[in-house]
């Protein structure tokens, strides 16, 4: 396969909702370029994109797939997203290392809830977009709708570059507003015939091409004086005024096609190869140290792997884009982020499951190749001596979590480096081995992000595994001052044991008062790994308990600090002072004072009012206007407080501290309650008391779990 030079590439993302057509339009595009030689379709599961099992299963995309085309002497690489929220990962790292998003809409369906949430992504990028309305040629199609939600929802940026007549079954014209010529396709679909545009649409097209050519004077002040000038753009100029918009993100140039039926698919890939922006047009990739790194085919080698994927009988595939230099087959590269030298042994371009092995790509190209030893997603290589890289994909926080553990319990080695794998090729997907919890937790974007992964772990991987509900990381603490005195003493036949110790605690907090009636010698301020702090405070006077035994006092705090005296779990932000006791001339010992220290602390626990704290996190759900009712009424029932709600555009964004347990399964009422349309994210906030009868239930289920 030829190498094509980085003026000659165009790298683009299909993205939108699922079911809007994208795999679909992929195949056509494949098919139009002459890579393949009979389209698929994703009912027949035969695409060149949908090729991994699970997507067979599911009849939908679930992971971002790399093909190309050789297009009229222009290399178009693409990238076929999922449409699902639940695989955002997925589309983020595509739209890492594209130039161009085609966000693709279903006409009979509008602007859809995954296209909403997808374009947003798009803004955090600035990515060029091309809006295309597929499926014109379905019964319930309905252009101008779809069209006008996309400039209500995009903003006015949203352009008609073309229309289609004899809209819904019979649809075979498009009429291209940029061009000014209709483009006639035969029942079977593939090369149109160019036509003039019908006299009925005349006043219509000549008005949406002088909105184009408006449009895009508007955002060019040279344009804006030659259409003053002239009173008009030509095609070239338009064209120039055009990639010039897309660039910034001024302008959203809107397509339309049957990608089923092969009517306009061709004319969008030539707006591709004519319009959209080559790699070396758009602004340098930052390095991490801040400099621009130029897609420069002779400059230094920079690699970024944007992906990873373990593949059925070839290993681990590692996809990347050339971000600068020409990377040839067999070179090594270091890699920045964890030491290693990597050879680079073969260079592929990819269709699907297919590759194609090239000598080499320049800066600005995709592709891949096998059999990287240390190297993962998020990994920058460049050549020795250079010390370039850029900076890391930032993912969504996870939304969701669920434990899991094998059935059998022979492979719990097996799922643990299956668990490993799985993190490595999907960085949204967080594995969290909980020693506290005594539970693996797996943390996704949504119930079918699990669901996925459960198929993985039992098909690509082998192991049967449950998931279950996950426990909570519960808090234990008291409200008020309480004393207690412990004595410990144990006589055997040899040497015995005695400890006695005298201690108060109390409900720590920054900037509290002395604790009345105790001299107090020393402090000691502790920071708790689980959060909160213990101070403790060394008051002893008159030498009753001698200094070597304090360090076994605070021991034997710690240690019922580790296993709550409620439910076992973490003691925090407690006060202790060590104030009175008494110790044996023989018999005393650090272990006798450690076991003192534990019981007196349980036992003055148990009288200051204890309190079982629950983690809190803040939440914001983005929801549309006509659901915000139903989101509102649905929180109290969760034990949420409302923080506050914004308007932002067609949507309302609520902030709300919710318990961590009423937050399972809320990412399926959520989107059951709002057809999919709301969206939520959050994180840890702080630690909150649990209601009576809470505490009431984790009391109980504790005292049965100990007996059983």
């Amino acid at each position: 396969m030829k190498v094509f030079e980085s003026a000659r590439i165009r790298n683009v993302a299909l993205l939108g909702h699922s079911g809007s057509g994208k795999t679909t339009l992929t195949e056509t595009m494949l098919f139009e370029a002459g890579a393949i030689t009979r389209r698929g379709s994703v009912g027949q599961q035969n695409t060149v994109s949908d090729y991994h099992e699970v997507e067979h299963e599911r009849g939908n995309s679930v992971f971002e797939t790399l093909l190309h085309v050789d297009w009229r002497d222009y290399k178009i690489n693409i990238i076929d997203t999922p449409g699902y929220d639940d695989f955002v990962g997925e589309v983020i790292a595509a739209l890492r290392v594209v130039g161009t998003g085609i966000m693709v809409l279903s006409s009979p369906d509008g602007v859809q809830v995954g296209t909403e949430i997808i374009w947003k992504y798009t803004e955090k990028f600035k990515t060029p977009m091309i809006i295309v309305v597929n499926k014109v040629d379905h019964e319930k199609s309905n252009f101008d709708r779809t069209v006008e939600q996309a400039k209500n929802r995009f903003g006015r940026a949203v352009t008609v570059v073309q229309y289609p007549l004899n809209e819904g079954k019979d649809f075979n014209l498009i009429v291209d507003v940029l061009k000014m010529t209709a483009y006639k396709f035969p029942p079977e679909g593939g090369k149109p015939e160019k036509l003039p545009i019908p006299d009925s649409e005349k006043e219509k097209a000549g008005r949406l091409h002088n909105e184009l050519i408006e449009a895009i004077a508007e955002n060019d002040e040279g344009l804006m004086e030659l259409y003053f000038e002239k009173g008009s753009l030509d095609e070239d100029e338009m064209r120039t005024g055009l990639k010039k918009a897309m660039i910034r993100h001024q302008l959203f140039p809107l397509f339309c096609l049957s990608a089923e039926r092969n009517m306009g698919s061709g004319r969008l890939m030539g707006f591709i190869d004519n319009v959209a922006p080559a790699p070396i047009d758009l602004d340098p990739w930052q390095t991490r140290s801040g400099d621009a790194l130029s897609c420069d085919p002779n400059g230094p080698v920079v690699v970024f792997v944007y992906k990873t994927l373990s593949e059925p009988h070839v290993g681990e595939m590692s996809y990347f884009r050339v971000l600068s230099g020409t990377l040839h087959s067999g070179q090594d590269l270091h890699n920045a982020d964890t030491g290693s030298v990597e050879r680079f042994a073969h260079l592929y371009t990819i269709n699907g499951k297919k590759r194609e092995e090239v000598s080499s790509l320049q800066a600005g190209d995709i592709g891949a190749t096998v059999k990287l030893k240390n190297t993962h997603a998020n990994n920058s290589l460049h050549e020795k001596g250079r010390d370039l890289s850029v900076p890391p994909i930032e993912y969504p926080s996870p939304k969701i979590r669920t434990a899991v553990h094998p059935v059998n319990n022979k492979d719990d080695e097996k799922l643990a480096q299956a668990l490993h794998k799985l993190h490595e090729e999907d960085p949204t997907l967080i594995i969290e081995h909980s020693q506290e919890l005594r539970q693996t937790i797996i943390h996704g974007q949504g119930e079918l992000h699990l669901t996925v992964a459960k198929w993985s772990l039992e098909h690509r991987f082998g192991v049967q595994a449950e998931f279950i509900k996950p426990r909570i990381s519960y808090r234990e603490t008291i409200q008020r001052m309480a004393k207690s005195q412990y004595r410990h003493k144990k006589q055997t036949g040899g040497a015995g044991q005695y400890g006695e110790v005298y201690m108060v605690i109390e409900p720590y907090s920054e900037g509290m008062p002395p604790t009345p009636d105790v001299n107090v010698r020393h402090t000691d301020e502790i920071e708790l790994d689980w959060g909160g702090k213990l101070i403790y405070q060394n008051c002893i006077v008159g030498g009753v308990i001698d200094s070597r035994f304090m360090p076994a006092i605070l021991k034997g705090v710690m240690d019922k600090m580790h296993n709550g005296p409620l439910t076992g779990c973490f003691v925090r932000d407690i006060r202790v002072s060590i104030y009175d006791g008494s110790m044996h001339s023989v018999d005393s010992n650090e272990a006798a004072f450690k076991t003192a220290a534990l019981m007196a602390f349980r036992d003055a626990f148990r009288q200051a009012d204890p309190k079982i704290l629950e983690p809190i996190f803040e939440i914001e759900v983005v929801v549309p206007d006509d659901y915000i009712g139903d989101v509102m009424s649905d929180l109290p029932v969760r034990r949420a407080i409302i923080q506050g709600i914004e308007t932002d555009g067609h949507y309302q964004r609520v902030k709300a501290h919710i318990p961590q347990a009423e937050m399972d399964g809320y990412s399926t009422a959520l989107r059951s309650m709002t057809q999919g349309r709301a969206t939520f994210s959050g994180q840890y906030s702080h630690y909150g008391p649990v209601p009576h009868d809470v505490q009431e239930e984790l009391i109980k289920a504790n005292a049965a779990g100990e007996d059983e």
